[in-house]
């Protein structure tokens, strides 16, 4: 009987993922193979290596670092509106940037007043299909910090100083649909950070297991 009641415990223990926000290091998710996905990440699994907070003035996100076998390492977070649509980042080098816009006009994101429009020139390889034909800022240097932390378990400092995390100004682009976009991050040491961001419905993930 007792061995019986064992088993009974340990189906009991095992954890069960139901949503991407459930999401904890080393689960592990399979993504669609539907051609609106860049060719890199149809029917691809990667784990979540690290999780991370961005904490702004009237929301905190939770960020998943994923690591794929293609060596990709993706950046996912939930955006929450009418709808919850998957959030994937890619940082990409400056080798990139300067392929798909003129940098003329990209340096525009940054002069206050003033909406950027961006036309894009050339893909590159790492580039291609998380790209649209054109973008039209509009976040211009909203104050975020970043944390080493998943908010979810950890509290936040809510002091400057020790351990209140990295600031940053964040500079957002969308294309006409809000389906591609793109983030800009700048520091305080002033290293820049560029993302293509690409928004998919949640069935995009159509598996999800728990890490070992």
């Amino acid at each position: 009987m007792s061995f019986f009641k064992n088993i009974f415990k340990k189906s009991e223990t095992i954890r069960q993922l139901t949503s991407p926000h459930d999401l904890k290091i080393n689960d592990i998710i399979v993504l669609t193979d539907s051609f609106a996905l860049p060719e890199s990440l149809r029917k691809q699994e990667f784990q979540v290596t690290a999780i991370n907070s961005y904490e702004y003035e009237r929301s905190t996100q939770v960020e998943w670092v994923l690591t794929g076998n293609n060596d990709i390492e993706l950046y996912l977070a939930l955006e929450v509106d009418d709808k919850t649509h998957l959030k994937f980042s890619l940082k990409v080098e400056q080798q990139d940037v300067e392929s798909l816009f003129d940098l003329d006009d990209f340096s525009v994101i940054f002069d206050e007043g003033d909406n950027a429009f961006l036309d894009k020139k050339v893909d590159t390889q790492t580039t291609s299909g998380w790209t649209s034909e054109q973008y039209q800022q509009s976040v211009f240097a909203q104050v975020g910090y970043f944390h080493r932390k998943d908010h979810r378990t950890e509290k936040l400092s809510a002091y400057e100083g020790k351990d209140s995390g990295e600031q940053l100004e964040l500079y957002a682009l969308f294309d006409q649909d809000q389906s591609r976009g793109i983030d800009v991050e700048v520091w305080q040491d002033g290293d820049t950070d560029v993302f293509l961001t690409l928004y998919r419905p949640l069935s995009d993930i159509v598996d999800m297991f728990p890490g070992s």
